[in-house]
């Protein structure tokens, strides 16, 4: 037997109503002595393989998994408190930020079709995270949905790079609420930073504000779901306005002749170039399909909340991209306060004030939607013992997930004290990029394949498919990265179009959704494999270096720790669902022997 209870109990997992203490009750029998855990590491590649080929079911995520965090997170939410955590957790630094880096650097007026192009993509990815959200209403988000479909391993993997994001993303938002806060002030944007001229230059600026803002929201973050929602919205509504008043005082000096000439002053590459930062902007949604479980009515309200959201945030980023190269000439567009210095420039000084002030409420809706989805994140992967489980309990007072909470603010802390933006903005949109695509393949794999329905042939020809949407997606992403010529997408992009139809005309559906289902099926979720992997043909090779070195630090503590965990948890719900069936059986036949 792979694990032993300290308490002696040999009641079902499942069917024993009582599971306070599970987490906590349960040892894994890997990591009881040096011996057994030298053992469990000589085991390493069958157990790898064990992990690599095994799946979860929804079941399982949704009830025994979801009982190891002692205490049920309270269901509060309804869409309406959905579509703001959406507006809230998306709206932030990326388009006060990136916006003017972007116009000024790589693609000009015409940032308006990069927000466009990366809004499409962050359109996909939702509505195949709505579909997983609805079946699966769990905290664990894509975790939970990769680790039904895709397996074990490559849910840590992306899990780990998805935590990296949450981390990542916190940090640039913190970083950004103080380059805001100094011009409310009437300061230059980084006169609060403190530099340190012992350390490298991207790493030198430190930010002690964006350290003292996270515990702050975080404090709201633990203290109920609610309370942070009924916070949120009226954040976000305050926010809305902003921008909505940004957009209408801007147009009142719009020049034409800014739009008229040099609109694609370096070329199509750069719309690409620039789609691929801006995707940043877009990040959050899914910290809002994490929060399924705290919803009513998850097949009503996730659908309207996450759409509904994601078309308005869609609009307004190509609104204010707009209105911000009409008002100046985009050589002329300031990095680091573009909208601020744009007013400015247009005799609108008074007005750089109101724009700092939504910013700031904009990224502080970010911060603690950031931090209410990064914890019900982490608190679903420790769930699965991938982590420790201390950090999978629900306090029951609160009904928050207070351990995860505290942790991920604290490491978002420490990124955002030492990391400058460009470099944070950077890494989060390749981890991001690289996940969404990911959810989009676990649901052609969901659609298509399911085990002891889909025939070996049609498996054959599904995986034939995915392979050559897979290939020609990547091939894609580096002749982008390599060259300037186009004739290679003659032969790329019908390959993509042949294996997506491939799907659609030879392997048939083997699974419907029950509820909502996302429309298009192949060819939806095969084109936000398409755009994403192509996207991070864009990235600069620093981003995929560090990408890399942070996968290869998650395989090294997966191989050494996580993989033991999940093992030994996996032999125990095999054996406890072994049990229960011979004690079903049993007393089928007793009571049979008593009718008789």
């Amino acid at each position: 037997m792979c694990i032993r209870r300290m308490e002696g109990n040999n009641n079902n997992v499942s069917s024993n109503p009582n599971v306070a203490g599970e987490a906590a009750g349960i040892k894994l029998e890997s990591f009881e002595s040096v011996s057994k855990y030298g053992r469990a590491l000589l085991e390493t590649p069958y157990r790898l393989a064990d992990r690599v080929t095994g799946r979860s079911m929804d079941e399982v995520e949704l009830v025994e998994v979801k009982k190891r965090s002692q205490h049920e997170m309270k269901k509060t939410l309804t869409w309406w408190d959905l579509i703001w955590f959406g507006l809230g957790s998306v709206v932030g630094s990326g388009i006060f930020v990136l916006t003017g880096v972007e116009v000024r650097n790589h693609v000009g007026p015409a940032v308006v079709l990069s927000y466009v192009i990366s809004g499409i993509s962050a359109m996909l990815s939702v509505f195949c995270y709505t579909e997983f959200a609805v079946e699966i209403p769990v905290a664990g988000g894509s975790f939970a949905y990769l680790r039904v479909e895709l397996g074990d391993f490559v849910a840590y993997i992306a899990s780990g790079n998805i935590l990296l994001e949450y981390v990542v993303g916190g940090a640039a938002v913190a970083r950004s609420w103080t380059s805001y806060f100094a011009t409310l002030c009437n300061q230059d944007s980084d006169k609060f930073l403190i530099h340190a001229r012992g350390l490298a230059d991207d790493y030198s600026h430190l930010d002690p504000i964006a350290v003292v803002v996270l515990p702050v929201v975080g404090l709201f973050a633990v203290l109920s779901t609610k309370g942070s929602s009924r916070f949120n919205y009226v954040a976000s509504i305050v926010h809305v306005v902003v921008l909505l008043f940004i957009i209408v005082a801007g147009l009142t000096k719009a020049q034409a002749r800014n739009y008229s000439r040099d609109f694609l002053p370096f070329g199509p590459r750069g719309i690409f170039q620039a789609a691929a930062v801006l995707f940043f902007a877009y990040v959050g949604f899914d910290a809002v399909s994490t929060m399924a479980e705290e919803t009513k009515n998850p097949g009503r309200d996730i659908p309207v909340g996450l759409i509904g959201s994601m078309t308005c945030i869609t609009f307004l980023y190509c609104m204010l991209s707009a209105t911000l190269c009409l008002m100046q000439r985009y050589n002329d567009v300031d990095e680091k306060a573009a909208f601020s210095v744009a007013f400015e420039a247009v005799g609108m000084s008074w007005a750089k004030y109101i724009v700092a002030f939504g910013a700031l409420k904009g990224m502080t809706s970010v911060l603690l939607v950031g931090a209410v989805g990064q914890a019900r994140y982490l608190t679903h992967i420790a769930r699965a013992h991938l982590l420790p489980s201390w950090l999978a309990r629900v306090n029951e007072k609160t009904g928050t997930p207070i351990n995860a909470t505290v942790t991920m603010l604290g490491a978002t802390a420490i990124v955002a004290f030492f990391t400058s933006l460009d470099i944070l903005s950077e890494l989060l949109s390749i981890s991001t990029l690289f996940l969404f695509s990911l959810v989009a393949l676990a649901l052609l794999v969901r659609r298509y394949y399911a085990r002891g329905v889909t025939t070996q042939v049609n498996v054959v020809k599904f995986v034939l498919c995915v392979v050559l949407i897979l290939g020609s997606s990547v091939a894609s992403a580096i002749y982008w990265a390599n060259t300037k010529k186009w004739v290679g997408y003659v032969v790329l992009v019908p390959l993509w179009f042949v294996g997506t139809v491939g799907i659609w005309v030879l392997v048939p559906l083997s699974k419907k959704p029950k509820v909502w289902g996302v429309p298009l099926v192949p060819f939806l979720p095969s084109a936000c494999i398409g755009i994403n992997v192509f996207l991070l043909g864009s990235l600069s090779k620093a981003s995929f270096r560090r990408f890399g070195v942070w996968t290869g630090i998650l395989l090294v503590y997966y191989l050494f720790v996580g993989l033991h965990a999940s093992y030994d948890m996996a032999q125990m719900q095999k054996k406890e669902r072994l049990e229960t069936k011979t004690e079903s059986t049993v007393d089928e036949e007793n009571k049979s022997e008593n009718h008789m």
